[in-house]
């Protein structure tokens, strides 16, 4: 605990150190007795050179050599041949660039971290038709929130009355406030205008936008990009390799009846110089301050290694539903396969809910399909479920690739992809519709109850208008055409295709197909769905769509687009190659520092305080170089 309160970097003992180091100087200077300065400076090496000693010696029973440690023992050294003031310099700017280092660090967590201060504490929750004030942490799924004009929306939700206008810049990055009206999603965080919304709260507060957001940060701050933890593997043995040239360049000379204090010196400054302090800091501020630019423009990244990876991509592929199309689709035609409705049963050998009058099968058959769909995440299910009755189904299962399938009045009850045709019983009439309907470009789903076809919806969705945009910037950017990999018939995922300009269509496929053309190559895959999840976890990098995307797709993802922008897509492979290229840029020039002043000082005479003042300075250097990528005019983005 005690040992605790003086481990650096720490900006308070920082300053202390700074402040008896400019009494101690002064005072030599002036001429004082030694008695005069002399305890500044040990004030000095207590405040500045207690917190790195304590990290290094506590390393060593690990046993790891930390860099620290060669910096209080060269001040150590120095004050040991009476070289007070360049040994109290040493542990100044030693400890001065740790604290700046940590205050930089905390700011790229901080600029994410601050959205957190926009959730409300309290909310208006309706129930039975009352309000009531409650806190915003203890609203749940299911709750409904009143919204006034001006308030803060407490929680995710999709809005069930009103009109309004919410301002979500601080989530997405989009300048303009967006309508919302009945059916709309709203994020934790956002500013509603000047209409009232009721709202449906979809998640938990824990699970919210804005707590995956600080989340992301966290693990972000915590996950080391490759490049990071090469160069900590290798910190170990070169810095023990930097202690045995120091005891060599102090032993060597000294036998061959080298004077003692020049001797030292020259080691001491050659073990500062060859620290490796600036290189270690070279890559993760840059990185990090990426992913912190990215947060606020929309784009949730997972983690520094995330921002790596994204630099390397060399391809794109999508999803079709909910990715490059809107996501919203509408039902075009609905045939009603009355025979099978007719003389369906259900698993007793009685007749099902399905059996009846003729004239009423169009009915049934909107009911049997809303409730089957009613709990589905997936966005054609959405739609179906609001054609009918969505009330009374049970032993609801999602089938990544199928469908989905529920008990409902009995019958047992199958909704989706037209290859649960082949699980039912033969029906021509249904094979010819299924046909007719993915001719004419239509996304085509099937109704099964208790094994016998009992409808074939079509269905047509409207493809985003920023997607041929984003598409063509990422194939410009990546040197390669994108490809579009999606479970649908043919002829709809070649009419969306050519409508956002992508010639490489594979269609009807399953999520492990999609999984399988993804699997070892360096593709950038943007889905949203359950099915989409093993696809975007074998991709390279797997970004989801933060509006529509399900709880699954939101976890296999490495970047989560909050605002469904997917124009912003290439302005983060930019943003993502700009941080590699600085991340890169500091390790050449901390490198370049270290072998120019190592070099002074084997074959001249490098001065110990122009040694200490160039290798703190490095540090400082490629840290403020890093954190530069926080400015907004970093993110290129240019929006429909």
């Amino acid at each position: 605990m005690f040992a605790s309160m003086f481990r650096l970097p720490d900006v308070r003992w920082a300053a202390l150190a700074l402040a008896c180091f400019g009494v101690g100087a002064a005072a030599q200077f002036a001429g004082a007795p030694a008695w005069a300065w002399l305890p500044a400076y040990l004030a000095c090496y207590l405040a500045g050179g207690w917190g790195p000693a304590w990290e290094g010696i506590s390393a060593l029973a690990k046993p790891r050599f930390e860099v620290d440690l060669l910096m209080v023992i060269a001040a150590v050294a120095a004050a040991a041949i009476g070289q007070w003031f360049d040994g109290a310099l040493l542990i100044v700017i030693f400890a001065t660039s740790g604290a700046l280092e940590a205050v930089l660090t905390e700011r790229t967590a901080d600029s994410v971290r601050s959205l957190l201060e926009h959730a409300p504490d309290r909310a208006v929750r309706l129930r039975d038709g009352r309000e009531e004030t409650v806190d915003a942490a203890d609203l749940a799924p299911g709750d409904t929130v009143l919204i006034r004009p001006g308030d803060r929306v407490p929680a995710d939700g999709t809005v069930t009355a009103g009109e309004s206008e919410v301002d979500e810049s601080t989530l997405t990055g989009e300048a303009l406030p967006g309508r919302k009206a009945l059916g709309a999603q709203v994020l934790a965080g956002t500013v509603n205008g000047t209409g009232a919304l009721e709202v449906r709260v979809d998640r938990a507060s824990a699970d919210s936008v804005l707590a995956r957001v600080a989340r992301q940060v966290e693990e972000a701050s915590e996950a080391k990009s490759k490049t990071q933890l090469t160069i900590e593997r290798v910190e170990q043995p070169y810095s023990l390799i930097v202690v045995a040239a120091t005891l060599a360049l102090l032993a060597v000379p000294l036998l061959s009846g080298a004077a003692f204090e020049p001797t030292l010196l020259r080691a001491m400054t050659f073990m500062i110089v060859a620290s490796p302090c600036a290189i270690v800091l070279a890559t993760m501020p840059p990185l990090l301050a990426a992913v912190a630019l990215a947060g606020r423009r929309g784009v949730l990244v997972k983690s520094a290694l995330m921002i790596e990876r994204l630099a390397e991509v060399d391809q794109a592929a999508f999803d079709k539903t909910g990715t490059l199309t809107n996501g919203r689709p509408r039902i075009e035609r609905i045939e009603v396969l009355g025979s099978a409705i007719d003389g369906a049963v259900d698993g007793d050998g009685g007749r099902s809910a399905i059996d009846g009058d003729a004239s009423a099968s169009d009915a049934r058959l909107r009911r049997l399909v809303a409730a089957a769909e009613a709990r589905s995440e997936h966005p054609l299910g959405r739609v179906l479920a609001a054609i009918g009755d969505a009330n009374g189904a049970t032993d609801f299962q999602a089938v990544p690739g199928r469908g989905v399938r529920a008990r409902v009045d009995g019958a047992d009850v199958q909704v989706g992809h037209p290859v649960l045709l082949d699980d039912a019983e033969e029906d021509p009439a249904a094979r010819r519709l299924v046909a007719e309907l993915e001719s004419q470009g239509l996304t085509v789903a099937v109704a099964v109850a208790d094994k016998r076809p009992i409808g074939v919806i079509g269905l047509t969705d409207t493809v985003r208008p920023e997607a041929a945009q984003a598409v063509a910037a990422l194939e410009a950017r990546l040197g390669s055409s994108a490809r579009l990999l999606t479970g649908d018939h043919p002829a709809a995922a070649r009419r969306v295709g050519a409508a956002v300009g992508i010639d490489r269509v594979d269609a009807t496929l399953l999520p492990g197909d999609k999984a399988e053309r993804l699997a070892g190559t360096r593709t950038l895959y943007c889905g949203d769905g359950i099915n989409d999840a093993p696809a975007l976890a074998a991709s390279h990098v797997g970004v989801a769509m933060g509006g529509t995307a399900s709880d699954l797709a939101l976890q296999s993802a490495d970047v989560v687009l909050v605002g469904q922008r997917l124009t912003a897509l290439p302005a983060a492979v930019d943003l993502a190659r700009k941080a590699k290229r600085v991340a890169t840029a500091n390790l050449a020039f901390a490198a370049a520092v270290i072998a120019v002043l190592a070099t002074w000082d084997l074959v001249g005479d490098l001065p110990l305080v122009l040694g200490v003042a160039g290798h703190e300075l490095s540090t400082v250097i490629v840290g403020l170089n890093g954190l530069r990528l926080l400015s907004g005019r970093h993110w290129k983005e240019t929006r429909v």
